[in-house]
């Protein structure tokens, strides 16, 4: 009896000293309706960092929002897709030039999907070496697929200077992307290529558009809560005083 406690005390302390180390890979989570959370994981700062996009079902076939940050998983997220709902990925937007969001554009054209990003985007992209998109979207836009409608917006600079947010107004699920912070975070993350003196009104900016939305989906952690929006705006005007004043 002994020595198996022994070995189950050592089972577990092994699983907690190399448990960080193992990668973990895709899951998916329901939103509501047809639409469907997907979250991936890669390292920063040697943690295991989440990085969430999301699809929509349609009609004519699955819409696509941002790539997995883990380039393992872009057929897996593919083949998921598929056997979840016996339809295949038609069209992919990513919503600034990061490698969180764009990382997958040039394998899922590689498999006939339609990507997208917006011009500013591209030269972005090009610019610092990122995966490009097929196709470009020039101003907001909106977009009718199957029986959805949604709306790209460019509120302004602020997570990066090409950072954009997707609109679903009927169904009041705001796409936020990596603009937005977890109502969890303690600060605004990684601003090596925000703009600071923007941020405020950026977000002020997407609220004005986006009236009471339902649910907000963010680039990073928690997603659950829609105070996310307001909680970003409270962290960028500190930031904003602490950078200006």
């Amino acid at each position: 009896m002994r020595s198996v406690t022994v070995t189950i005390i050592f089972f577990f302390l092994i699983t907690n000293i190399f448990g960080q180390s193992i990668k973990k890979k895709i899951e998916i989570s329901h939103l509501t309706g047809d639409f469907y959370v997907f979250t991936t994981y890669n390292l920063y700062k040697g943690s295991p960092i989440p990085a969430n996009g999301m699809y929509l079902v349609t009609n004519n076939g699955v819409v696509m929002f941002d790539t997995p940050w883990d380039t393992t998983q872009f057929q897996p997220l593919l083949d998921s897709i598929k056997t979840r709902h016996n339809k295949m990925v038609v069209l992919c937007i990513a919503t600034h030039f990061h490698d969180d969001k764009t990382a997958g554009l040039e394998y899922y054209r590689q498999q006939g999907i339609k990507t997208y990003t917006t011009k500013q985007t591209d030269e972005l992209s090009k610019t610092s070496g990122k995966k490009r998109a097929a196709f470009l979207i020039k101003n907001d836009t909106v977009f009718r697929v199957g029986q959805y409608s949604f709306q790209t917006y460019f509120p302004g600079a602020g997570h990066t200077a090409d950072n954009i947010v997707v609109w679903f107004e009927k169904e009041k699920i705001l796409y936020g992307g990596c603009l937005i912070k977890s109502a969890e975070d303690d600060d605004l993350g990684y601003l090596g290529d925000a703009s600071i003196k923007d941020y405020v009104t950026t977000i002020k900016n997407v609220q004005k558009k986006c009236k009471k939305p339902k649910f907000i989906i963010i680039g990073h952690g928690d997603w659950t809560s829609t105070k996310s929006l307001k909680h970003t705006l409270i962290m960028a005007q500190e930031l904003e005083k602490k950078n200006y004043r």
